[in-house]
């Protein structure tokens, strides 16, 4: 496949969610971050241009965001 896009980003686990989605966006600006409180019920297809950023009630990221 060759395709090096990056997929996941745990190093914004624990920040804030506006910083985690500007780091998210600058490593690939062709996704769609979608940012959703954690425990969120979420639809199961798999969607390469987005990517769900799942936050505590802080507004703070409470797990990896990945592709999908």
């Amino acid at each position: 496949m060759g395709d090096n896009r990056k997929t996941s980003w745990p190093e914004v686990e624990g920040l804030p969610a506006e910083v985690a989605k500007q780091k998210i966006l600058a490593d690939r600006a062709d996704v769609k971050v979608v940012v959703l409180p954690d425990g969120s019920f979420v639809t199961t297809d798999f969607d390469i241009k987005r990517v769900r950023v799942f936050v505590d009630r802080a507004g703070i990221v409470a797990k990896v965001p990945k592709v999908g």
